[in-house]
């Protein structure tokens, strides 16, 4: 088949769609891939190993200053539908028109289209095209259910259903608003609701995620499969282990790493604030730690047999060598940090990462997750302490590393689209 698929986000939105094209490509299927990376143009030039053509549209849509705003409006924002709100509105809309654009291109020539679960603007080019289109969810969160729901009330399933009620109330007065105008511009009837029209693709919907974070409810629609985490080998823009970082690793007992990932501030003054925050905190917890921020040097530091300053890490290469990982609770780093058998310590930003904060410590490899706004060193060093004292939590993430290091979440995907699609 020609299969067209189309992502936007930072890297933990855009790896498992290289992973998945490399896997569709690799099966005989001819694949093209478009990028719209928020934060970056890591993107432009990639090359696939398997003849994937890829390409990027409107990457970066924000610039540093613009993203760093973003965040903070963000992370400030205490309803979950205001910070969705600020991120579509700050992130999404300004390349909406472009990547509906490319989407309809992709339309004009494929069998089949694959998009990121917010990429209405291929579900509707799809749609107006009479193209099969599978989307792909990179978090259960997404999926309603009478058996859960982010929010506990200790109503049973009745208060389940009211808080989805109300949760997709909201999304559609938020999000529908997108969808509906690139319909009327193609005399399209109006999309009613966001959830089960444009998130859940009723042919297939694959969620990217590991059986192993994630428990399947019976009363999910029927499209909806989970595939497992999409994940690939090492990517060369991710690069390999510096000799600075290697000598670091041997030279004493394993370190906690420290990332807030795409979300870590990109302007000096910030960044400088959250790296004496981290640093600060290895100190409280006696601990050696990596710590990860993209323009450290800018912002003054120095390493120290204590504490090594890295602009960036492969993090498949690097959580191995790790005792624990802090983390800003992004699905991907979330999977690779649970993939490499660490435990976390999740500091979110948003209510998204927050679900997968709590994911991780039902199952037993975290501690509860904080939240970035009330955050201080004290606190994250606290809980460094807590789960470097439960040894029992490492036990679990090793166990859980090896049950997730059987599944192969490109390879079902791959025989899902196969057996839906032929």
């Amino acid at each position: 088949m020609k299969i067209g698929m189309q992502t936007w986000g930072s890297h933990g939105d855009v790896r498992p769609f290289l992973a998945l094209a490399e896997g569709l490509q690799a099966a005989g299927h001819e694949v093209s891939l478009v990028i719209t990376c928020v934060d970056g143009a890591a993107y432009d030039g990639v090359v696939s190993a398997h003849g994937v053509s890829i390409s990027t549209v409107a990457s970066p849509v924000v610039s540093p200053e613009e993203g760093e705003a973003i965040s903070q409006a963000a992370y400030r924002a205490l309803n979950p539908m205001a910070q969705m709100a600020t991120i579509l509105r700050l992130c999404f809309a300004p390349a909406e028109d472009a990547m509906f654009k490319a989407a309809q291109t992709l339309c004009a020539d494929a069998d089949l289209v694959i998009g990121h679960y917010f990429m209405h603007p291929l579900q509707v080019a799809a749609e107006k095209a009479g193209v099969p289109y599978v989307s792909v969810l990179l978090s259960h969160v997404a999926v309603p259910t009478a058996f859960n729901h982010p929010i506990t009330l200790p109503f049973g399933k009745p208060g389940n259903r009211l808080l989805w009620w109300l949760t997709r109330l909201g999304l559609n007065k938020v999000l529908l608003h997108y969808p509906n105008r690139l319909r009327r511009q193609l005399d399209m009837q109006p999309t009613t609701d966001i959830v089960s029209q444009v998130w859940i693709s009723q042919p297939l919907s694959l969620l990217a995620v590991s059986p192993q974070l994630c428990r399947p409810q019976q009363d999910w629609p029927a499209s909806v499969h989970t595939c497992g985490f999409l994940d690939m080998p090492n990517m060369v823009l991710e690069g390999q282990i510096p000799e600075a970082l290697a000598a670091f690793l041997q030279a004493g007992e394993a370190p906690v790493y420290m990332s807030f990932g795409s979300w870590m501030p990109r302007d000096v003054l910030h960044q400088t604030a959250a790296l004496q925050l981290l640093t600060q905190t290895a100190v409280l917890a006696g601990c050696r730690a990596i710590v990860q921020g993209p323009s450290w040097q800018d912002c003054g530091f120095q390493s120290s047999d204590q504490v090594l300053y890295v602009s960036a890490a492969p993090h498949h290469a690097i959580f191995p060598h790790c005792s624990s990982v802090v983390h800003h609770g992004g699905a991907g780093t979330t999977q690779s940090t649970t993939l490499a058998g660490k435990p976390s310590i999740v500091v979110a930003h948003i209510s998204e990462q927050e679900h997968w904060g709590q994911e991780l410590h039902r199952i037993g490899i975290a501690g509860k997750p904080l939240k970035r706004r009330t955050l201080t060193a004290k606190k994250l060093a606290r809980r460094i302490r807590q789960v470097q004292g439960t040894p029992a939590m490492a036990v679990k993430a090793k166990v859980v590393a090896e049950k997730m290091k059987q599944e192969n979440g490109v390879a079902e995907a791959v025989r899902l689209i196969g057996q839906q699609f032929g």
